[in-house]
């Protein structure tokens, strides 16, 4: 979460409700403070509420870097990430699990806006358009074969977890390219499932800025995974 103080407590207290009643007492929910500076912690903390941590840091670093400290400081044996605003609804965290725990060999559970109809409803033109265009470049200049990179929801096994993100280097917004490229190298066993967003909250992305940014991380990405990798193959 970063500068959350408008949504956090219902955000919270939604999760904590679906996954007491989903989950019962085997689970946990992790928040992670992106270096906020207008106290969202504290209002989180006092909720108290079961089954919640708070992680954080003073400095913001990236949404790559806060998910990267999640994945690593959870616990479960299926760890999933999604957004403060809770974007895509709390129903999409029971049918990830299921899809997990009916075959544990699947590594990842990615969830795609493309693969549902109405997943990009909602979407200005200009979202819609740069999604669309990012899509192209990781498949052209990175080698992507999955249907949706940037969905702000996915699921790690936890051994794919503690494999993938001691390994990743990215703080921003193009954090997914790398883990996905990661498994792409392991040669990890993916599920994709559709999703769509119900909630549009606003982006922390800026089009033309970040835009530019991830372009270059793309070609950064792939020579920085390659390399890892052969590392990894030789040690």
């Amino acid at each position: 979460m970063y500068n959350e103080k408008r949504i956090v407590e219902q955000s919270a207290k939604t999760l904590s409700a679906y996954c007491a009643e989903r989950f019962s007492s085997e689970c946990e929910i992790l928040f992670v403070n992106d270096g906020s500076t207008d106290g969202c912690e504290k209002l989180l903390d006092a909720l108290a509420l079961p089954n919640v941590r708070l992680l954080g840091y003073e400095k913001n670093r990236g949404k790559g870097y806060a998910v990267r400290t999640g994945m690593l400081a959870a616990r479960g044996e299926f760890r999933l990430f999604t957004d403060t605003d809770l974007a895509y609804g709390t129903e999409v965290i029971g049918e990830a699990f299921s899809l997990w725990e009916a075959d544990p060999s699947v590594d990842l559970v990615i969830g795609s806006r493309r693969l549902a109809e109405d997943g990009y409803e909602g979407y200005t033109f200009p979202r819609r358009l740069a999604s669309k265009a990012y899509l192209w470049l990781l498949r052209t200049l990175g080698g992507f074969r999955f249907s949706d990179s940037q969905s702000g929801f996915k699921g790690f096994s936890a051994r794919a977890a503690e494999r993938i993100f001691p390994l990743c280097e990215t703080d921003r917004f193009a954090f997914d390219f790398e883990a996905l490229s990661y498994a792409s190298r392991m040669k990890m066993k993916v599920k994709e499932m559709p999703i769509r967003v119900l909630v549009h909250g606003e982006s922390k992305i800026r089009l033309v800025g970040d835009s530019v940014k991830m372009f270059g991380d793309i070609l950064k990405i792939r020579r920085r995974v390659k390399r890892k990798m052969k590392e990894q193959s030789h040690a």
